[in-house]
């Protein structure tokens, strides 16, 4: 009874979960990049129109001798940039919805890569869990940041109050205020997980140098101001899905046809093995020369050219002058 009770279990084939779960993953990468982009082209759309920081700008000076004289505080910057956002949230709160979904797309391809890269050198689970906080963090409180800051803005362009003061908070609203810090606690953490997936999947020769280095780099845009846009980790999340996808614009390594790590070699390794390649081709060349058959006598003795029989000498023409060097010759003969 004890042998049937005993259960022995195998683990799964890294490769055969990868092929069954690819399409989700590289899909999602391929959203994540579309999301990302088109909620930051559609933003930078909508804030094409905003007041710029040069205009409308009330002084300290000018507000006290308007209190002085008795005349009302003008409107300045930060209530015009919130009235001109309460009249255009369409925009905005697109954008903000775009930019969510594409921070937690950006979740199951890096999870895909974490699994992929573990199952062929060791890798500490805390970039997975960085990974999923990040996603969820970022991409929630960027949609969420986002919109109120929107809706706040709408509320204070129907609002009576057109004060400074008034466009401050409803720009700067608790729940606004209180999305964009998990935004950025969020981003901190994503900037953590492209660290280590991306270097960690170098290491095991599931991704190209320039993809492991490019990933470091995304991860750090997230946290500095290098990629405001998201063009760099658009383009980064494109070219991962389409590695996991096995389309045919990204070289494939060949790490992912084996459940083992293949490193990318050193430079000094590299030119090694274009060495030894060299030297194969030129003894390659030496074989074949060596080979090559030589030709017949035969075929040699053809070109050569066969020697005339002499022919007799042709007689000089009647009324021909004779040539000098026969006279001399005459002359000889007498003497």
């Amino acid at each position: 009874m004890a042998d049937d009770d005993t259960r022995t279990t195998t683990p799964e084939d890294p490769l055969a979960w990868e092929a069954r779960n690819a399409r989700p993953a590289g899909y999602a990468a391929f959203g994540a990049g579309i999301c990302t982009i088109a909620g930051a082209v559609i933003g930078a759309a909508s804030q094409s129109g905003a007041p710029r920081r040069d205009e409308r700008v009330v002084t300290i000076v000018d507000s006290l001798a308007r209190t002085a004289a008795g005349q009302p505080i003008p409107s300045g910057h930060q209530a015009a940039l919130a009235e001109y956002l309460g009249t255009h949230t369409a925009g905005f709160l697109l954008s903000a919805v775009l930019l969510g979904i594409g921070g937690m797309l950006t979740f199951p391809p890096l999870a895909y890569l974490f699994r992929a890269t573990r199952a062929r050198v060791p890798l500490a689970r805390l970039g997975l869990i960085v990974a999923a906080v990040g996603a969820a963090g970022y991409g929630l409180g960027q949609a969420v940041s986002l919109g109120a800051t929107a809706l706040g803005a709408a509320d204070f362009a129907d609002g009576a109050d057109r004060s400074n003061a008034a466009a401050t908070d409803a720009l700067a609203n608790p729940t606004a205020s209180t999305a964009r810090l998990v935004a950025e606690l969020g981003g901190l953490s994503l900037a953590i997980a492209f660290v280590i997936i991306g270097l960690g999947a170098m290491r095991a020769g599931l991704l190209s140098r320039l993809m492991g280095i490019l990933g470091a780099i995304v991860g750090a845009s997230l946290v500095l101001p290098l990629d405001q846009l998201g063009i760099i980790r658009s383009f980064w999340l494109a070219a991962l899905g389409a590695l996991i996808l096995g389309l045919r614009v990204v070289r494939r390594p060949p790490a992912w046809a084996v459940a083992e790590a293949v490193p990318w070699p050193s430079q000094q390794e590299v030119r090694e093995q274009r060495e030894a390649a060299r030297r194969a081709r030129e003894a390659e060349r030496g074989r074949q020369g060596a080979a090559a058959p030589s030709k017949p006598a035969s075929r040699r003795a053809e070109r050569v050219p066969q020697p005339r029989a002499p022919q007799p000498r042709r007689p000089e023409p009647a009324g021909a002058r004779p040539h000098s060097a026969s006279k001399k010759r005459k002359r000889k003969r007498r003497s």
